[in-house]
């Protein structure tokens, strides 16, 4: 039997993929660049801050082999579970300060994955680590947000929703905004019990500002080489990114 603290973090462990899949799963825009980037490097593939497996899944059921990292190891459990019989695996770390046993001929940072970092420190040493698992000549390649998007008049989005054993759990884009050297997305989370009872919370995702040319400057830094950049649509519900693609080399 499970403790009071146990049952807690497996209630907290299953929350968060919930909503992970609520408000990221759908996505699917970027998906085609990331199978051609990967088709393009021939060899395996990691995947930055894998969350529940949405792209890392997607390249393994192609056929590539992918291992996703990912510092929430509820997430990473939920990929290991989905993985089954698929040539992807999940392990908890850093995307700072991992360390692998594998090259790999493509490392991808999906859904600005480098903007949740706390400021240039933190890429550098980022960047470090992607070099140092990248086989000689791999590809490295990055979606940032460099600006805002502008403001779209019209009704308001519908929520995301979902139902899970009774419950619905909704999540509602609010605004994204700048908060200084941040760009800030908030949504309202609602849950409703099969009893009626409505809890909500405000979630808030700061992204540290960065562009192209400073993501390719630190790059170079890591003996990352800028290789070109390649855009990716906006949604109705979501921005639109550029990514940044980069090349290893050592001389």
């Amino acid at each position: 039997m499970m403790s009071a603290s146990e049952r807690e973090r497996s209630r907290r462990a299953q929350m968060s993929v919930l909503w992970h899949d609520l408000e990221c799963g759908a996505y699917e825009a970027d998906l085609p660049l990331w199978e051609r980037l990967a088709a393009e490097a021939g060899g395996p593939i990691l995947d930055l801050g894998c969350g529940t497996g949405r792209v890392a899944l997607h390249l393994a059921r192609r056929g590539h082999r992918v291992v996703g990292i990912d510092v929430d190891a509820g997430l990473v459990a939920a990929t290991n579970e989905r993985a089954e019989g698929l040539p992807a695996e999940a392990v908890t770390a850093d995307a700072r300060e991992f360390e692998l046993d594998e090259e790999f001929g493509l490392a991808i940072g999906p859904m600005q994955l480098v903007q949740l970092l706390d400021g240039p420190d933190d890429l550098a040493r980022c960047l470090d680590c992607v070099a140092r698992h990248l086989e000689d000549g791999g590809t490295a390649a990055f979606a940032i947000v460099e600006r805002l998007p502008e403001p779209v008049d019209g009704p308001p989005p519908l929520p995301d929703a979902r139902e899970v054993d009774g419950w619905i759990h909704s999540s509602l884009p609010l605004e994204t905004g700048a908060d200084g050297e941040r760009l800030v997305v908030r949504r309202l989370r609602q849950s409703v019990s099969p009893g009626g009872r409505l809890t909500e919370e405000v979630d808030e995702v700061a992204l540290s500002a960065l562009s192209s040319a400073e993501l390719e400057s630190a790059a170079i830094e890591a003996r990352l080489v800028p290789a070109v950049r390649e855009e990716i649509p906006a949604t109705d519900d979501h921005v639109g990114s550029t990514v940044v693609v980069l090349e290893r080399t050592w001389s």
